[in-house]
């Protein structure tokens, strides 16, 4: 399949809710398959749809468990189910990078567990139980796909560096993409 580009913070694809996916054919079997190979090449453990300029309700993602089984897959149409969050500052340990906001990591406090309900690329509906990183992955995702990026939730401190680091780069605003594997962001 093929790689895509990245768009970044201030694309207005990236800041609006995306639309639900009403066919499950080929052409939405080859974006799946066109998502996951960005997502590798980029790399990432998540990506959604949003991210490559496709406003629809579809994220991917690699994240192995703790056994370091592979947990590779597509959630369309997903429903989230967050833990309450606790209440805490956010530390090092929770700090989260974006491929949309690429090369950066501000500390996000999210919920430890999550239940995703979604369909797979060939419409099936499945349910599927997360805990930790996995959870905040999907956290993560998912949010892309009501229009918010992880820095949009970011407490004032944060938020306040990651707004500078915006200024910095010259993001915030349309038209702005990076290819993985090609362009190298992280300086």
């Amino acid at each position: 399949m093929a790689v895509r580009p990245i768009v970044i913070s201030g694309s207005p694809v990236l800041h609006t809710p995306a639309a639900r996916v009403d066919s499950f054919d080929a052409d939405l079997a080859h974006l799946i398959e066109d998502m996951l190979d960005t997502m590798d090449a980029a790399p990432g453990v998540g990506l959604a749809a949003p991210q490559i300029g496709v406003s629809l309700q579809i994220f991917v993602y690699d994240y192995p468990d703790d056994a370091g089984n592979p947990r590779r897959g597509v959630a369309v149409n997903p429903e989230i189910f967050v833990s309450p969050l606790e209440i805490r500052d956010a530390t090092e340990e929770d700090e989260e990078g974006c491929l949309s906001f690429p090369g950066e990591r501000f500390a996000l406090v999210r919920g430890a567990k999550t239940i995703v309900r979604a369909f797979d690329a060939h419409g099936v509906r499945f349910e599927i139980e997360c805990e930790g990183w996995f959870a905040r992955i999907m956290q993560h995702e998912y949010d892309h796909l009501l229009g918010y990026l992880y820095i949009d939730r970011l407490d004032f401190a944060e938020a306040k560096l990651a707004a500078k680091t915006e200024r910095k780069r010259g993001w915030g605003k349309p038209g702005l993409s990076w290819m993985p594997g090609i362009d190298n962001l992280e300086d």
